[in-house]
């Protein structure tokens, strides 16, 4: 199975043979899509006005061959390990935080008497002032953002400098045999330059600290195959610039700065995996999430931003979707190549703008000198080096990433809310998990994810303002009563792994407890309704 997973990576994303291949490595978002109308359809978050105020009843809420093939294969299998031995030495076991609040008067929705019996996990909702909690989750975030400066500007720098380092190992080794220096430099590499680089920089993390322009989130990596070579990686050398990811940064922008990020643990928010493993039926259940695990950013992440991208294009001109199309299904590349998104973007636009050009950059292009130096011998090893640490980056990225907002005692909601509200920061803590924090080298390891809970709630912050900021975050959801998650991130990915096979489910949050004055309706989703 592995050297179908290897030969995939490395061929099926420019061949029609990939599509029975790809239909069983769909990801964690992955579902047949739904009957139109069965959920409601996401919204453009670029509309950050409230459209009109949601019904004063809440119930009306809406809702990758020669012989040399089996080393590969074993330096792979050793260099996962070695990755998850130092993702594993590099956290502690935390603790999740589920209220212990004194009862205090009845306040749930920000002060309004309530009497609605409630499980004994979700009590900490009747006493929660959450107007007052907000207005304290607000104010920190302004403080640490008027405190940055330039320490925080040289923090990403020495980052960079770090994620540059592994380059060279990676690069500097790969053409040897096999190995698993060689896999997990490069693979971290990769993962270091996506979620810490380009993640942080994509949401105005540094917009405010760097004068020259480089990272700001105005233009970086978007616009031209050339910014997305050069700007990805944040850095002109050629050693940031050798392997930009497999997603379009403008559709990524979409997908995740926009949808996920405003619409967290909703129907609408793209990442919601309890609902998007759904159709998973028998032994689904058991294969697809760790089949997931080694494929997940090309198979689907990839297309499926695309999807979200061209979606939001079209509703911005005013083109109608075709007819039958569910914008908010998950797209898989299985199913691109199925004709799915006929009347959204052909097979072949997808592979020339997106994911073709990470192809022949990264497993043609780059280990091609070495043929001209050694031979085939040195290319095929930069090539399975390169493939090997693709197949890591995959795993590695889906267990600091995915676990992020799954879980039995994470909550799901059921309609939308104001931007920076009360509810919007109650929902981005009790809707998101930690790991284990403090310190540039676990955090550099987590790709600075074990900073979720601060990351929703002020996402155009530093990483630096994240390590300040999370202890006093931290205190006041303590002071609050309000749930805090952080538990060690293997820990997180059990209780993930039930989810996606239905042993367990996410906590609803009673919708007759949102806070009316928070709720909104975004853009498409009235426009649906009035369709309707």
């Amino acid at each position: 199975m592995l050297q179908m997973v290897l030969a995939g990576l490395g061929f099926c994303c420019l061949a029609s043979a990939l599509g029975p291949f790809a239909s069983g490595a769909l990801t964690f978002a992955i579902g047949p899509p739904a009957s139109p109308g069965s959920r409601v359809a996401r919204g453009s978050p670029q509309v950050a006005g409230r459209l009109f105020q949601a019904p004063a009843a809440a119930g009306d809420l809406a809702t990758a061959g020669h012989d040399g093939m089996v080393r590969p294969l074993a330096a792979g299998a050793c260099a996962a390990a070695v990755a998850c031995g130092l993702l594993l030495a590099a956290t502690s076991q935390g603790r999740s935080r589920r209220g212990g609040m004194k009862r205090l008067a009845p306040k749930a929705r920000g002060g309004e008497e309530h009497t609605k019996t409630l499980a004994p996990h979700d009590e900490w909702i009747r006493t929660l002032d959450l107007g007052a909690f907000g207005k304290e989750v607000n104010a920190l975030g302004q403080r640490l953002q008027s405190e940055q400066g330039p320490e925080d500007q040289a923090h990403l720098q020495k980052m960079v400098l770090w994620s540059r380092f592994c380059a060279v190992v990676g690069l500097a080794t790969m053409w040897l045999p096999p190995n698993p220096l060689s896999v997990v430099f490069l693979s971290l590499w990769t993962h270091s330059a996506w979620t810490m680089m380009g993640h942080h920089v994509q949401h105005g993390g540094y917009n405010r600290t760097d004068d020259t322009g480089r990272y700001s989130s105005r233009g970086f990596a978007q616009g031209s195959l050339r910014r997305r070579l050069f700007d990805w990686r944040s850095s002109q050398r050629f050693d940031e610039r050798c392997g930009f990811d497999w997603m379009l940064p403008e559709a990524w922008n979409v997908e995740h700065n926009q949808l996920h990020h405003y619409r967290l643990g909703e129907d609408a928010d793209p990442d919601l995996l309890e609902r998007n493993a759904e159709t998973w039926k028998g032994s689904q259940r058991y294969t697809m999430p760790f089949l997931s695990m080694l494929l997940w950013k090309w198979a689907y992440y990839a297309p499926n931003t695309y999807k979200e991208m061209k979606v939001s294009e079209m509703a911005r001109k005013g083109k109608p979707l075709p007819d039958g199309f569910d914008p908010a299904a998950p797209l898989t590349l299985a199913e691109l190549m199925q004709g799915k998104a006929k009347g959204i973007f052909s097979l072949g636009e997808f592979l020339t703008r997106c994911i073709g050009p990470y192809f022949l950059w990264r497993f043609l292009a780059l280990p091609l000198p070495l043929a001209l130096i050694g031979g085939p011998p040195m290319f095929l090893n930069a090539l399975y080096n390169l493939l090997l640490a693709d197949v890591l980056s995959n795993i590695h990225g889906f267990i600091v990433i995915v676990t992020n907002h799954a879980g039995n005692d994470l909550y799901r909601f059921q309609a939308g809310c104001k931007p920076k509200s009360p509810t919007f920061y109650l929902r981005a803590i009790t809707s998101s998990a930690n790991f284990a924090t403090g310190g540039n080298i676990t955090d550099f390891l987590h790709g600075w994810l074990n900073y979720q809970i601060e990351h929703h709630c002020w996402p155009d912050l530093s990483m630096l303002s994240y390590q300040r900021g999370q202890p006093e975050l931290k205190a006041l959801c303590e002071k609050h009563g309000v749930p805090y998650v952080q538990e060690n991130v293997f820990v997180r990915l059990k209780k993930t792994m039930d989810i996606a096979m239905g042993h367990t489910k996410m906590r609803v949050y009673p919708a007759d407890l949102e806070r009316r004055e928070d709720a909104m309706v975004w853009n498409n989703e009235r426009v649906r309704a009035l369709v309707s």
